[in-house]
């Protein structure tokens, strides 16, 4: 188990939700993560770091068949400038890989933004690669604080 495991699993027991990690094998696309999961592609949640300024990032739960609609997202945060971050400056800030990253267990606790569609049984980053936890979204939404809105669109 990688530290990024290990600081998920962590995160997961004191925040004292349900959850099932799950693992698989490398996958080439979403129907693929889905399948080895046991989920719909909707229900796999991207987590994105987005930056809105010097040292200020937020974590953005997006379904896995949706992306940010930058608009939506600005309007939301009240800024006329969004970013996402380099490979290695979403590891600085979150010690998480691409493909890995998740809120939970994150070196720090940014603001989260979760989109309006994720509801239900989620599937949700679990800091390693091929690493997953399943997860009631009610339950993400409420241990993160999470604002939901509506922040995607069709991918």
């Amino acid at each position: 188990m990688t530290d990024g495991e290990q600081r998920v699993q962590q995160a997961l027991e004191a925040s004292g939700i349900a959850h099932t990690i799950t693992r698989h094998g490398p996958v080439k696309s979403l129907a693929e993560a889905a399948a080895a999961r046991g989920v719909e592609p909707a229900q796999i949640v991207k987590t994105m770091v987005v930056r809105r300024g010097d040292d200020d990032y937020l974590f953005v739960l997006v379904p896995g068949d949706r992306q940010i609609a930058w608009p939506k997202l600005r309007d939301l945060l009240g800024v006329s400038r969004l970013s996402m971050p380099d490979a290695a400056t979403a590891r600085d800030v979150t010690g998480y890989e691409r493909g890995t990253i998740t809120p939970f267990g994150s070196l720090r606790a940014w603001p989260v933004v979760a989109d309006e569609r994720v509801r239900g049984t989620v599937s949700i980053g679990g800091g390693g690669h091929g690493v997953a936890a399943t997860v009631d979204a009610a339950d993400v939404v409420r241990v993160l604080d999470a604002t939901v809105a509506d922040v995607t669109e069709a991918g």
